[in-house]
């Protein structure tokens, strides 16, 4: 099922009735619910917004996702249940019990699966592609020769050509940096609500690790995912004939599609928060023996 994606840009007043979130929207005098078990993800950006307890333990209850944002409206927090899978402590031990060679193979797996899809957008707007594909074929065990760097810095330099020669990937770079910065977000939370609901301990990466950072694994995963949201970006430029200098609520509304986009994975179309799911599945699944390849989504 997909769930629904629920963005409050304005003040509101959030309580739980009956098992239904109630939002009340005192300024414009208007009331309505929505089912807790429908809601995958609330963003929460307005800075006078006030939700209940209840609220927050249903949500959690029912494995969604809590994103809060900062005085900027950029995402900056994200609220996740602990353990919502009933095999939660045995498949934690496998993965924490993971020796150095599955690891390194599951990261193999994991940038060469990025580097085809960044070749294939690339493809998708008319631009050389051959490169990453030769490049994604020699990705070797922990990707030790750092394929991905070099990777990287092609697509970027093409990716950003296409918009304007003037730009560069940069987490704290100017527009459209804000564009990927805030897609990546959201992304990062379907992520990391799939690896939980599937019984995995965010903090342990395969590869990412920093005692700083509680979504190690998240960010993991999401690297080949990250394409998809690169050419949402694409669109709402072309759709606003310039670079936005601002994220307006319109453009996070498209933004807030991630979660449903289409992906192909293992030979099936499926939305993009499902997709995430299968392929956190398959990483237990790897975890424990029982599979030795992890699915990922083809971008399409």
């Amino acid at each position: 099922m997909i769930k629904k994606t629920l963005f409050f840009s304005q003040p509101a007043y959030l309580h739980i009735l009956n098992r239904q979130l109630v939002i009340e929207h005192k300024h414009q005098n208007t009331s309505y619910q929505v089912p807790v078990e429908d809601i995958g993800f609330v963003v929460l950006e307005n800075q006078q917004i006030t939700i209940t307890q209840s609220v927050m333990a249903s949500l959690i209850d029912n494995n969604a996702c809590i994103l809060c944002c900062d005085e900027k409206h950029m995402p900056s927090g994200l609220m996740m249940p602990l353990a919502q899978n009933n095999t939660f402590s045995e498949k934690v031990r496998y993965q924490l019990e993971a020796s150095e060679p599955l690891k390194k193979n599951l990261w193999k797996q994991t940038v060469a699966a990025k580097i085809r899809n960044q070749a294939a957008l690339l493809k998708s707007i008319g631009i050389d592609s051959t490169p990453m594909l030769r490049w994604a074929s020699e990705v070797t065990s922990g990707d030790k020769e750092n394929v991905e760097a070099k990777a990287a810095s092609y697509y970027w330099d093409k990716y950003f050509s296409y918009i304007d020669t003037r730009c560069k990937r940069h987490r704290n770079g100017p527009p459209p940096n804000n564009l990927l910065n805030y897609g990546y977000a959201i992304l990062r939370a379907v992520v990391a609500r799939s690896l939980s609901a599937s019984g995995c301990l965010l903090m342990v990466g395969i590869y990412h690790r920093n005692k700083y950072n509680a979504f190690c694994l998240a960010d993991d995963i999401m690297e080949p995912y990250r394409p998809f949201v690169d050419k949402v970006a694409l669109n709402i430029v072309s759709q606003c004939g310039e670079i936005p200098e601002k994220l307006t609520t319109e453009i996070k509304r498209q933004l807030l599609i991630i979660p449903t986009l289409d992906t192909i994975i293992d030979g099936q179309k499926s939305p993009l928060m499902i997709a995430t799911q299968r392929t956190s599945a398959s990483l237990v699944a790897c975890y424990t023996g029982e599979a030795r390849r992890m699915l990922y989504p083809e971008y399409c």
